[in-house]
């Protein structure tokens, strides 16, 4: 059975008018009005002090300061619309040209394999188990994430569209994706239903729907059957290594995979650092995880990012807990040599122990091949740029 359509509000959502009111102010920064609104204020100021103090002065009327005050209050929006319509280049006054919403492609523009995986509902009787929808759309999108031939939004991006009435038309053209895919994850006992649809954006028409109602212990079957589908609907091009690991899963021992949830849950590294508190929270779980299966690759990865975290905010700067971020993240790569987060785990640990931005490039250049799609393997390689002051070792990619 199909899930209800959720989209046939077309009124504007709250985050679409968010989107555009912030769009709005960086348009107005873009076309210099600040600059220029600031400018006429100060040099307002200036002349109507000149004209109060120095006209009477020479016995011109008052009428003549007052025609002056007026004709500069007047003047200010003018100059305001002049500011936003036209710019001064060193080819003279040109109208200024539209430009297309940040994150937002042209209409007509996005590309056709390009996808954002919506936050799944929980229907769970039990609302504890919201944490595992999130797994489940998490793994989904990461597993998306890891092929090149496709566009995948970040989590960090659909998380805005969490609750709240969704208008897919609109969530499409804010992410610049022609598809959307939303869902839901019904937990009971040892079974689950997951329900999907794949939406083209555009036209909010329904490309598939599907359910999946199996044994709980089916699960990551699941999640590599919706994203074989949604593939293959995108028409996607996989090489054999990503089409492999799409049939990898994390784990085998299932009690292990909801520990490490749990943990994954508690955190985010939202790139300000999680309270030191959820650190401690899901360290562990990971341990419990681990003792359950200590093959989990992923498990491993987590923990070095946690450890690294703790370590680089300031919560415990002993050299004993940057030295487990490097052992975690050197057991996940000797477990899976091609995971792309063990390398991002191993590129952390790099820039927080000692800053070595030439290792750390060295490691998010392999992620970035497993992951071409993570939000964090780029915001890392950003800020390795701003605190390396623009001077970087540029890698041979012949090298690697």
């Amino acid at each position: 059975m199909a899930l209800p359509h959720p989209s046939v509000d077309a009124r504007p959502s709250a985050a679409s008018r968010g989107a555009g009111l912030k769009q709005f102010l960086v348009e107005l920064k873009r076309r210099k009005v600040y600059r220029v609104a600031v400018t006429y204020i100060v040099v307002a100021w200036v002349l109507i002090q000149v004209a109060t103090q120095v006209l009477p002065f020479y016995e011109i009327p008052n009428w003549a300061v007052r025609l002056v005050i007026t004709a500069l209050v007047l003047g200010f929006p003018v100059a305001v619309i002049l500011a936003w319509a036209y710019d001064i280049t060193p080819s003279g006054i040109k109208r200024t040209e539209d430009a297309a919403p940040t994150g937002v492609a042209p209409a007509g523009r996005a590309p056709e394999k390009s996808i954002a995986v919506l936050p799944f509902e929980n229907l769970s009787d039990d609302r504890e188990n919201t944490f595992f929808a999130d797994g489940v759309h998490d793994d989904i999108l990461s597993s998306l994430a890891k092929i090149a031939d496709l566009k995948v939004i970040s989590r960090t991006s659909v998380q805005q569209y969490r609750t709240g009435a969704r208008n897919l038309r609109e969530i499409g053209e804010a992410l610049g994706v022609a598809h959307v895919l939303e869902g839901t994850v019904r937990r009971a006992g040892n079974r689950v239903r997951v329900n999907a649809q794949l939406i083209n954006a555009r036209t909010d028409a329904h490309i598939w729907a599907e359910t999946f109602d199996r044994e709980l212990t089916d699960l990551f079957a699941i999640q590599s059957e919706l994203a074989e589908r949604i593939v293959e609907a995108l028409q996607a091009n996989l090489s054999p290594r990503e089409k492999a690991g799409l049939q990898v899963p994390p784990t085998r021992d299932l009690q292990a995979y909801d520990l490490y949830l749990r943990a994954r849950d508690l955190f985010r590294w939202s790139g300000i650092g999680d309270p030191h508190e959820n650190g401690e929270k899901a360290l562990p779980l990971l341990d419990q995880a681990l003792a359950r299966d200590p093959q989990f690759a992923l498990a491993h990865y987590l923990a070095s990012r946690i450890h690294g975290e703790l370590f680089w905010f300031g919560y415990d700067k002993r050299p004993a807990r940057i030295a487990k971020a490097k052992e975690a993240a050197e057991t996940a790569l000797r477990l899976r040599p091609d995971l792309g987060e063990g390398h991002l785990a191993l590129a952390f640990y790099h820039y927080y122990s000692r800053r070595d931005y030439e290792e750390a490039i060295r490691e998010l250049t392999l992620a970035q091949r497993a992951l071409p799609n993570e939000s964090d393997v780029a915001s890392a390689l950003g800020v390795i740029e701003r605190r390396s002051t623009g001077v970087l070792v540029r890698i041979d990619q012949n090298e690697l």
